[in-house]
């Protein structure tokens, strides 16, 4: 769990879009104007993350160069550290036009408008054991 979770996720009650995540957090995400974060948002509201967003990053070379480091991460104990993908590497050296994506959890998007305090209470399967 990091600090930002720990300390201030949960107070994000209210609306918010958070911005200006390290680059080195967002090993797909293109680099905003000031290349120390990423041109990436994440909408938090009742304390939870609803959504997250970003421009993909299309230079195969940057690309490689950050899979190496969360390779390295991942050997130095990261367990959320990505692997080195070259198929993707392989994909982007063809040329990919400007992309974003957004990942919307509608599960917690159904317990905000339920008001569900667990997400086993709008899940049609829930898997996990009390």
């Amino acid at each position: 769990m990091t600090l930002f979770e720990k300390t201030v996720e949960s107070r994000l009650n209210d609306p918010i879009f958070v911005t200006e995540h390290p680059l080195e957090v967002s090993p797909l995400s293109r680099p905003a104007k000031d290349p120390f974060f990423a041109d990436r948002f994440e909408l938090y509201i009742g304390g939870r993350e609803l959504a997250n967003g970003f421009s993909e990053l299309n230079d195969p070379d940057d690309q490689a160069g950050r899979f190496q480091r969360q390779l390295q991460a991942r050997h130095a104990g990261d367990p959320e550290a990505m692997h080195f993908d070259q198929d993707y590497i392989e994909a982007l050296e063809y040329g990919m036009p400007p992309t974003g994506g957004l990942g919307v959890g509608v599960d917690r998007l159904v317990m905000l408008m339920t008001g569900a305090q667990s997400i086993r209470e709008v899940l049609l399967f829930p898997l996990l054991k009390p």
